[in-house]
């Protein structure tokens, strides 16, 4: 299998972790050969994981790229904050979160957080096939 890559812009003003998680499950299964379903799974937790890490704290603007490789799954979410996400006690009585990015890094074989020559950070995640 080659590299397959998409970049999965927002398709307008206020698209949600749901918007990304529609695209990437039609990236998933349009690969050959296919994504396991529990990779497939996976994948789309950490997608809508990073999105809503954007929306909640990167002014709501992202853009999404994935990209496969014969053994992994990289997501990668763009957004215009240069502010990285950082590990926090999460809040267990529901109001505040802090589960997300803890849990990205659990699952993911490798995280890394890029700034962009333009502003702006890259979070991304490369995750197992």
């Amino acid at each position: 299998m080659d590299t397959a890559s998409v970049c999965v812009a927002p398709a307008r003003s206020g698209s949600t972790a749901a918007d990304a998680r529609r695209d990437t499950r039609a990236f998933l299964d349009g690969l050959l050969p296919p994504v396991t379903s529990e990779a497939a799974g996976t994948v789309l937790l950490v997608v809508s994981e990073l999105v809503t890490n954007a929306l909640r704290h990167a002014g709501g603007t992202w853009t999404l790229e994935l990209t496969a490789h014969p053994d992994g799954i990289e997501v990668a979410v763009h957004d215009p904050s240069p502010q990285a996400p950082r590990l926090r006690t999460p809040d267990l009585s529901g109001g505040t979160g802090g589960f997300g990015w803890p849990l990205v890094n659990r699952l993911a074989r490798t995280t890394a957080v890029t700034p962009e020559p333009s502003g702006g950070k890259k979070v991304s995640a490369l995750l197992p096939r």
